[in-house]
Formats: structure tokens, sequence, C-alpha cells
């Protein structure tokens, strides 16, 4: 907190008139859910995408952090859903399948879809939960999530989200200033899950997928919240992977973090060391993160 009083969370610049707003909000009306509040604290704030729609998801996120941070006192969740604390619940959805053994190229062409249905979302985040290495916790912010099948076998599983509120290695990469950073880092989408299913074993997967990604997330993305990202980002927990299939598909690494979580900017949450990769999706991707307006 800064000594006026004002917060960022999100990307944004909450003011201590803001906060009170929000406290005097939950206050008001005992009936008001987390979905409502959130909903309404977009129109108040004028907080939309460039599509018009609320960002009432980066809404919840920020006023969740407030909530953890002690600023507000938010009503309990009427069930339990994604604050990252309830796990998924195990199902034979998710059991192991057949081991699937071959080269990339033999297993035909690759279809991606989005996850669009509540069946589709439990078993994406069952699944991540079961076999990522990070298990399930809900994504940031604008967010597609995807499952990959070829010959009606699913591969591989897939999410992308918000990007890192800040990363010297990155923001060093684009050299865009403060300001600029705040008005674009919509722009860039973070890969935040990755997971090819641990019964298939096919040499050059995992680089073809990123491969087909890169081509159809922008598009997607445009499609459901009216603009086009210009840049990717991951991280890879250094001790746990060498980030080889993000190099072969042409991903650059540009260093390390600093062991902080990709939203901590109060240096409160020690998380392991990763390496930074990124895929720019344009040639002018630069262009277009260090514009000003």
């Amino acid at each position: 907190m800064t000594d006026d009083g004002s917060v960022k969370y999100c990307g944004r610049d909450f003011t201590a008139e803001d906060l009170a707003m929000i406290r005097e909000l939950i206050a008001s009306d005992a009936r008001h859910h987390r979905l409502a509040l959130s909903r309404i604290v977009c129109d108040k704030l004028g907080w939309f995408r460039p599509d018009g729609g609320r960002k009432d998801m980066s809404c919840r996120v920020a006023m969740l952090r407030m909530h953890r941070d002690g600023l507000i006192a938010l009503p309990p969740p009427r069930r339990a859903n994604g604050n990252g604390r309830t796990r998924p619940r195990m199902t034979r959805a998710s059991d192991p399948g057949e081991p699937i053994e071959c080269s990339a190229g033999d297993l035909g062409k690759l279809t991606v879809t989005q996850v669009a249905t509540r069946s589709d979302s439990s078993r994406w985040n069952e699944l991540i939960e079961r076999y990522h290495y990070l298990g399930y916790t809900p994504l940031p912010g604008a967010q597609l999530r995807y499952f990959v099948h070829a010959a009606g076998r699913m591969l591989a599983a897939l999410g992308y989200g918000a990007a890192a509120w800040k990363s010297h290695p990155r923001d060093a990469f684009i050299g865009w200033t403060p300001e600029q950073r705040v008005r674009n880092l919509q722009l860039v989408v973070n890969n935040a899950r990755f997971l090819i299913l641990p019964w298939v074993r096919c040499k050059n997967l995992a680089s073809r997928i990123l491969g087909h990604m890169a081509r159809a997330l922008p598009h997607d993305w445009e499609v459901r919240y009216g603009y086009r990202p210009v840049l990717l980002e991951t991280f890879c927990e250094q001790d746990r992977f060498r980030g080889t299939c993000y190099r072969a598909a042409n991903w650059t690494h540009l260093g390390l973090t600093k062991g902080r979580g990709k939203l901590d900017r109060y240096k409160r949450y020690a998380v392991p060391v990763k390496a930074i990769l990124v895929y720019p999706l344009t040639k002018d991707f630069r262009v277009t993160l260090c514009a000003s307006r």
C-alpha cells in the first residue's frame, strides 16, 4: 500500500476511496454474493474489457487478494468452487488410459477443442489436479482452456490466463515503460498449464502441440474477448524441467525468475525459481506492446 492508501491488484490501481466503496457495498446488502459484488464493482469503477464486457473475473481475483490482505471482508463463498482451496473431486473420467506410444507424426491430425461446458470444465480441472505437478488452481483473469485429441483419444490439456504482473527479463525483452505495461499487459497471455497425459509417450508431440496452439490461440482469444494477444509467456520450474519442448517450438529463453509468485508484488510468497520463455505472435509485437494509446 502506498502513502496515499492506494493499492494495485490485477493491473489496476485501487484508491482509498475505491476500497471504501467496496467495503460499503459489501456491508449494504447481505444478499450480495461474491460474483454479484464483482459485477457491481466493475460497473462502478468502469472496469471493462475492450469488447465492452466486464472484467469481472479479474475483479474477483483482485477482491479475493484484498480479502486475504485484510483490506476488505468478503462474504463467505456460497459453495466450494475456485478459490484454490477446494480440490476437484476425482472420478473415473480421469483414470489412466491405454498407453499411446508412437512418434507425433503417426498420430495423424490433432484436434484441439476449447473447454466449453461444465462437464468439460470439471474434467479439465480433475486431470490437472491429478496429473499436473502444480495441481489445480483457478486461472486468473481472461482465460482459455483446451483439450487435445488425435484419432478420438485425449492426449493433452492446456490452460492460458493472465500474464505475470512484472517480470524483469520479459519486460526488458519487450522494452516497454511501466505505464505501457499497465496499458498493454492484457496483450500478453500466460501458458499457465501444459499437461501431456502420463500414458501418452510420443516423441515431439509437445512441441507440435505448442506450434498448433500458437496459431490457434490468437483467433480464439479475439473471438472470446474482442482483442488479439501478441505475445505468449510461460514459466518452467528449473528443478523439474529444462523447457526443451518450448525451445523446440521456437520459444525464446529470457532468464530466470527471482522466486516470487506470478502476481506477488510485495515479496510475500516464495516459490521455486523458474525459467522465463516467450513466443511472439506477431512480428511487430514490440510496437503494439509499447504503444502509449
